[in-house]
């Protein structure tokens, strides 16, 4: 007798329990039809996530997990080949791993309580407060090493793109390296400095992607104050691409341009035999000045600083998150991709996201904004379905990149709105389980 598939287990299970399709889906939060074309076999097997979702709903006890025996895989991408097939020649999307991803069951399977979106607000506040609070904490002496590892783990949260736990974990490090910078001296001092650098840009960074611009405008300005007080050139290069970035976010584009340019500029003068950390940082500034020249269409300056930055890349000759970077020739692709979808070329934008090897872009969140990028594509050329496994695809790498934020919401309720009817359903459930309403 050959190996029950996916479908035919979860009809037994389910049976078994005692349940309807309906109340499957409902447990799961998945649509009624998606639960019936798996038990059909007309839909391949989910994601784990998806499938510890339903695994609980029928109360398997892990029998659907060890069927698919697909636990290795959750914290690797297997999209590499999918993803570079989506644009073949005329043939179908290729959905092993893009179909049967559904929200709501993704975030508990993957983040827990389902309430941690509502905390989010409650932990900026908090974050908030300290910012513009300037006392100094009296829990005991400095311990800079733990510090430091503190810095490191919210850096390493932010690029796996999870976005609550940074967000909850700042305020207590925000007020420590305060009193670090200010009871500490000579290169102690200027090293709690440095991580005070890193710490705001972090800050900046993950109240960017709550469109917090206020707030991710004062902390990008702290990062700075912090890096100059560091004394280390390669510090305050690295705090100016936030400012950047916190400039084109307030919509001066052009100023973003000639900051992220011009610190390029200064270190480029200054090296003579770069580092690793050199080129990470000088070739993420002009990477970062192409993207503000995208949002003023200047073609021109975007191919001098692509350029520039490709021979960066070159020079690194791989993708390294060096100076929590994750600067190298794919993420330069990446931000190709980006500037495409900004000028309205998705067709330059769907060819350069082929190119993109992307297992071996070295965070998730590149990744995750590289799906992203390439789901806008595909929607601006009005391939819908294409679109949506993309961004479904998202979802089960990075679901805060897309449950947290309201860029990527967006994106789902433009998905949904245009779909066409063929799609309307399937969009619509999605939509529903994020919580998206048109």
């Amino acid at each position: 007798m050959g190996i029950e598939t996916f479908g035919e287990a979860l009809r037994r299970l389910r049976q078994h329990a005692g349940l309807s399709v309906r109340e499957v889906a409902r447990r799961s939060a998945c649509g009624k039809s998606y639960v019936s074309d798996l038990e059909l076999g007309r839909r391949c097997a989910p994601s784990l996530p998806v499938v510890q979702a339903l695994d609980k709903a029928v109360g398997a006890d892990g029998e659907l997990v060890a069927l698919v025996g697909l636990v290795a895989k959750i914290t690797n991408v297997a999209y590499a080949a999918d993803f570079v097939a989506l644009e073949g020649d005329g043939g179908e999307v290729r959905r092993r791993e893009f179909v049967g991803l559904t929200g709501a069951s993704l975030f508990d399977a993957v983040l827990g309580a389902s309430d941690d979106r509502g905390r989010a607000g409650g932990a900026i506040e908090t974050l908030a407060g300290v910012l513009v609070d300037h006392s100094q904490s009296t829990d005991g002496p400095v311990d800079l090493p733990s510090l430091a590892c503190a810095v490191g783990t919210a850096k390493r949260n932010y690029q796996a793109c999870r976005y609550s736990q940074v967000i909850s974990g700042l305020p207590r490090l925000v007020r420590d390296l305060r009193t670090a910078c200010a009871v500490l001296d000579g290169d102690a001092q200027l090293q709690a400095h440095a991580l005070a650098a890193e710490t705001h840009h972090v800050a900046a960074s993950v109240l960017l992607k709550q469109d917090d611009k206020g707030l991710a405008w004062l902390a990008a300005d702290r990062s700075i104050q912090a890096a100059q007080a560091s004394q280390s050139p390669l510090m305050l290069g690295s705090s100016i691409r936030i400012i950047t970035h916190a400039l084109m976010d307030g919509g001066h584009h052009r100023t973003a341009t000639d900051t992220a340019r011009g610190a390029a500029q200064r270190m480029d003068a200054a090296l003579t035999d770069p580092s690793v950390d050199d080129l990470s940082v000088y070739g993420s500034l002009l990477l970062r000045g192409a993207i503000a020249a995208a949002h003023s269409g200047e073609r021109h300056t975007i191919a001098e600083l692509l350029d520039e930055a490709t021979d960066a890349g070159t020079r690194l000759g791989y993708d390294g998150n060096h100076m929590w970077t994750a600067f190298g020739p794919n993420n330069i692709l990446c931000h190709r991709v980006n500037i495409a979808v900004r000028l309205g070329d998705v067709g330059a934008a769907i060819k350069y996201a082929r190119q993109v090897e992307i297992d071996k872009l070295p965070v998730n969140e590149r990744k995750a904004t590289l799906l992203l990028d390439t789901s806008r594509a595909f929607l601006l050329r009005g391939q819908h379905e294409k679109a949506l496994h993309i961004l479904r695809a998202a979802s089960d790498l990075a679901p805060e990149e897309i449950s947290g934020r309201p860029a990527p919401l967006r994106l789902v309720r433009d998905i949904q709105a245009t779909a066409p009817p063929s799609l309307r359903r399937e969009a619509r459930e999605y939509a529903a389980s994020l919580g998206v309403n048109t």
